[in-house]
């Protein structure tokens, strides 16, 4: 997980999950509708999950 990509996640949470894939894009832009600091937070966690790497 690059530094680009943390603040990425604090700043769009969708746009920094973008390759992760679509189920993970939907996921992290319904909960950043609903607060955004889940956005962020469901982010970071798929971020910093290595299985992608």
């Amino acid at each position: 997980m690059s530094l680009w990509r943390v603040i990425l996640s604090i700043l769009f949470p969708p746009l920094a999950v973008i390759d992760r894939g679509c189920g993970s894009i939907l996921i992290v832009l319904i909960l950043t509708l609903l607060g955004w600091v889940p956005g962020v937070i469901a982010a970071l966690i798929i971020l910093n999950n290595n299985k992608h790497s």
